[in-house]
């Protein structure tokens, strides 16, 4: 479990976000500048390789190579609203889909549609969604990886915000899948909603909030 800093900047940013009354136009932009950091964090927890390079002055600077192979996954809707960040640090970042709905009868997640790249077994995966609540489309999420040939460890998922029960729901079935995420709300009410929560962060962010 990785926790973005709590800093003044940060919680500023989730005061405007996590206001009723804020615009689309607030709620995007801050949204986004904090997804972006969600990405850079996620980013970190992949593998490095070391890497050498010869300064301007020609002296060596003993580095590290970016890890390769990764491809991104938001569940759709709402993780979509997270793809944008990915691609604004990783150039030429491959990604799939994969859209899970809850079935209005039995009320388990079910799985609709995915694409994801042939060779995504032998890929590190930053998989994107917004919010972690109970953890049933996280949870069949991540099994549609693993079907796949994907290793458990090589999945990070980033999730905008989450709750207790949500991370005990993914690390007690997955415990080498690691989260990373900026804020964790006290607990779910009776209706599954977090609290103090934030809204349908997929609603707000596309526009689609009645």
């Amino acid at each position: 479990m990785h926790l973005l800093p709590q800093t003044n900047q940060l919680r500023a940013m989730h005061t405007i976000v996590r206001n009723r009354d804020a615009s689309r136009e607030e709620f995007v932009f801050y949204t986004e500048r904090i997804i972006r950091l969600l990405v850079e964090a996620g980013l970190d927890l992949l593998p490095f390789a070391p890497r050498d390079v010869t300064t301007p002055v020609g002296a060596t600077y003993h580095g590290l190579r970016f890890a390769e192979d990764l491809v991104g996954v938001p569940i759709v809707r709402a993780g979509e609203s997270m793809e944008a960040g990915l691609r604004a640090v990783v150039r030429g970042v491959r990604i799939g889909k994969i859209l899970i709905q809850r079935d209005k009868v039995t009320k388990l997640p079910k799985l609709y549609y995915s694409a994801l790249p042939e060779d995504i077994a032998s890929r590190h995966v930053l998989l994107l969604d917004p919010m972690l609540a109970t953890g049933g489309t996280a949870l069949a999420a991540i099994q549609v990886l693993l079907d796949r040939g994907v290793v458990e460890e090589n999945i990070v998922f980033v999730t905008f915000i989450t709750v207790p029960e949500g991370i005990e729901a993914v690390c007690s079935r997955y415990p080498r899948v690691r989260i990373v995420t900026s804020a964790i709300e006290e607990r779910l009410n009776e209706n599954a909603y977090m609290l103090p929560g934030i809204g349908d962060f997929g609603d707000r962010f596309f526009g689609t909030d009645k």
